[in-house]
């Protein structure tokens, strides 16, 4: 491999690297939505994309098909390493997946909770209740790695394993709660075509071509039910084959993780935060940030993440439920909890899908930026000083 093609895939590899792109890509949106470009910005994502097979048509401007079509690819990302992460991974062992578990719950339950306080008794705003509890995972493993070697590899374990908890909740949520009117006839046929895909694994068909074509019958059947295209993604990546039988070295799950990282780090999400972080800026000050549905995200994000958190994997620790990993201190933790509250892609996601009104969904991205910028600082701040104290103050995980 020449040279400059090594140094690029050396890059494009660092663990930091997906979170650059991220916080470009919402950069670059911020500057061209408050330049003379905007109209322009405007005009892109509302370009109309059709595509029509006899009476069958779906009909979109190109925003909703990076919403809809874009992130049920992330989705589907999401739910491979969901599904590998239990039958394999960190969360295989329950003892090992205790103290995430229960980290990923108080940082749902808690945010949601200060939102809601900050909003009740306004029906329309009470609707993003769900936009503090998510986490992103690019951005804060892009964070975690600022630390390099400083950063235990505990560390990242407990923190990817409390965000990949985060998405399976987020997941239930937009399933239960952003949901709009059934339409049971393509309702029906979505689910013919789940059937389908469990049966093509039962079969033991480990080719992923015919689980993408019949993914995308079951995709373009969710949109038009009603339930959110994303999920589909999701359900998709639980039919995939993790090991195959006859050749046990090869994983047709593992296969479709690697070859789509790239693209979902480095494509679609800057692609959702480019078309999704653009806020006006003009005549925004502090009194827009105190608004209640911006200051209940970002203090969500910000105090409700790292309480829950911290809290919920104190409170486990202390009860006997689970045990400190590792390597690990108390200041280890609570950085890892500041972390957790750099919600942005899951979180504008979930304010996409809460609020249509323009205003509200500016008010939305003002408070997941805030509350995410306000995370990521104060969570390295924190790290960076634990890495220069003390050794692990709690008892190890015993040898397994």
């Amino acid at each position: 491999m020449p040279y400059v093609q090594r140094r690029i895939a050396a890059v494009l590899n660092h663990d930091v690297a997906p979170g650059i792109a991220l916080v470009g890509a919402a950069i670059l949106a911020l500057f061209v939505v408050n330049s003379s470009l905007s109209g322009a910005y405007s005009a892109f994502l509302g370009t109309p994309v059709a595509i029509q097979i006899g009476a069958f048509a779906i009909d979109k401007p190109l925003l909703l098909w990076i919403n809809d079509g874009l992130m049920a690819i992330f989705f589907f990302y999401v739910g491979l390493e969901i599904k590998r992460e239990i039958l394999e991974g960190r969360l295989s062992n329950p003892r090992r997946a205790a103290l995430p578990a229960a980290a990923a719950l108080g940082g749902v339950a808690l945010p949601a909770a200060i939102f809601a306080a900050l909003n009740w008794g306004d029906a329309e705003a009470m609707q993003g209740w769900a936009v503090p509890a998510a986490t992103d995972i690019a951005f804060a493993l892009g964070i975690l790695a600022l630390l390099g070697t400083r950063a235990p590899a505990a560390l990242k374990v407990f923190l990817l394993a409390v965000a990949i908890i985060d998405d399976l909740i987020a997941i239930i949520i937009i399933a239960a709660f952003y949901t709009d009117g059934v339409a049971f006839e393509a309702l029906a046929v979505a689910l013919s075509g789940v059937a389908v895909l469990f049966a093509m694994n039962r079969l033991r068909i480990m080719g992923l071509g015919p689980y993408v074509l019949v993914g995308l019958v079951v995709w373009a059947a969710v949109l038009k039910s009603g339930v959110h295209a994303t999920l589909a993604g999701v359900v998709i990546a639980m039919t995939i084959p993790i090991r195959n039988p006859d050749d046990p070295e090869h994983s047709p799950l593992m296969d479709a993780e690697h070859w789509l990282k790239p693209w979902v780090l480095f494509a679609v999400m800057p692609l959702f935060a480019f078309a999704n972080a653009g806020v006006p800026l003009a005549g925004i000050g502090l009194d827009a940030l105190l608004a209640p549905l911006p200051l209940g995200i970002a203090l969500g994000l910000f105090i409700g993440k790292q309480l829950g958190v911290f809290g919920a994997a104190w409170l486990s620790i202390k009860a006997g439920i689970a045990r400190m990993p590792s390597g690990l201190t108390w200041m280890h933790l609570y950085g890892a909890s500041l972390l957790a509250g750099v919600g942005f892609t899951m979180s504008l996601f979930i304010g996409t899908l809460a609020f249509t009104e323009p205003a509200a969904q500016n008010a939305v991205r003002l408070g997941v930026m805030t509350g995410s910028l306000l995370s990521a600082i104060a969570g390295l701040a924190v790290l960076w000083s634990a890495s220069e104290r003390a050794a692990p103050s709690a008892r190890p995980l015993p040898a397994e």
